[in-house]
């Protein structure tokens, strides 16, 4: 978030939380077997002028080998060494049906030049580089810009067209418990109506960011529920409501960093601690009210202060 406003959300950050990470690696990708030299390996990154590659057999990913490695061995004197005995063994990947914010937060971290994708069952699918995150940014940005301006004069005025003392639109969504691979589903669409809306970006990245972190948490660690918007002409509230164990703790829940996410959740990249401090930086008002036992109601308002685009 920038500096000067800290609830102004830019156009890369909500994109990150919108893309899977599939929607930016590239498939099919150059791989090596273990037994292969590293003098080898120079020809097969020379030839596909690549700077590194998975290493795989029958499908499965069991390393990564990159330039760095090659460079080490010609050093070394080491060129008739395996790619087994020099590459990184059990490498940090990531899945396809991640949201891509993931592979950014990974890229910033730890510095990699590169991050296998692999599926739920631990088969190599693709690989993803910086560059694939950025271009797949741009290519989503020239598609949103294209739906904004074919619904910009269709609907960006629909409250001043309508008469009434009271005015509210209202969008539901369910979400399922457990079902990480269609999570943001909810986020997505509320996000898309916004626009037809004609709602001011900001807003809508706001928004969308807001819903996607408390979708992610109703997804782990609820048995579901439901996330309702309403939009009047002065904001926008949305409110999950889910059915589960409840927060024992609201004001640790609130802690940076504070998660009780299985093992299993956080392996695969979610259940950080930061979906409920995010959710309040990008909102105006949040309530949060759970009863251990019973369930979670969480209220968000984003107001609109006449920003229309």
């Amino acid at each position: 978030m920038e500096q000067g406003d800290p609830k102004e959300i830019t156009i890369r950050q909500e994109l990150a939380y919108e893309l899977r990470i599939g929607q930016a690696m590239t498939e099919n990708g150059i791989t090596v077997a273990p037994d292969i030299t590293m003098a080898d390996l120079r020809e097969v990154l020379r030839r596909n002028r690549i700077s590194g590659t998975p290493v795989v057999v029958d499908e499965r990913l069991i390393g990564i080998v990159s330039i760095e490695d090659l460079i080490e061995a010609l050093a070394s004197g080491e060129m008739r060494a395996t790619v087994a005995e020099k590459m990184t063994a059990n490498p940090v990947t990531l899945r396809a049906d991640e949201p891509l914010v993931h592979a950014v937060s990974k890229f910033s971290h730890l510095r990699f030049g590169r991050f296998p994708v692999v599926n739920r069952d631990g088969e190599l699918v693709g690989i993803v580089t910086q560059g694939d995150v950025v271009r797949a940014m741009l290519r989503q940005l020239e598609v949103d810009y294209r739906e904004e301006e074919s619904h910009r004069y269709r609907a960006s005025h629909i409250f001043e067209d309508i008469v009434a003392d009271d005015i509210a639109l209202v969008f539901g969504y369910r979400v399922a418990a457990g079902d990480i691979g269609r999570a943001g589903g909810a986020s997505s669409g509320l996000k898309r109506a916004l626009s037809r809306l004609g709602l001011h970006p900001q807003v809508i990245r706001r928004v969308a960011v807001a819903t996607y972190e408390a979708e992610m948490n109703m997804v782990i660690f609820t048995d579901g529920g439901e996330i309702v918007a309403e939009v009047r002409p002065d904001r926008v509230k949305i409110e999950a409501l889910d059915k589960g164990p409840g927060i024992p703790d609201i004001e640790q829940a609130m802690l940076p960093g504070w998660s009780t996410a299985p093992p299993w959740v956080q392996e695969m990249g979610f259940g950080a601690g930061m979906g409920l401090p995010n959710i309040e930086a990008c909102s105006d008002e949040m309530q949060l009210d759970s009863t251990v036992g019973v369930g979670t109601h969480l209220t968000i308002t984003i107001y609109l202060n006449d920003m229309r685009a």
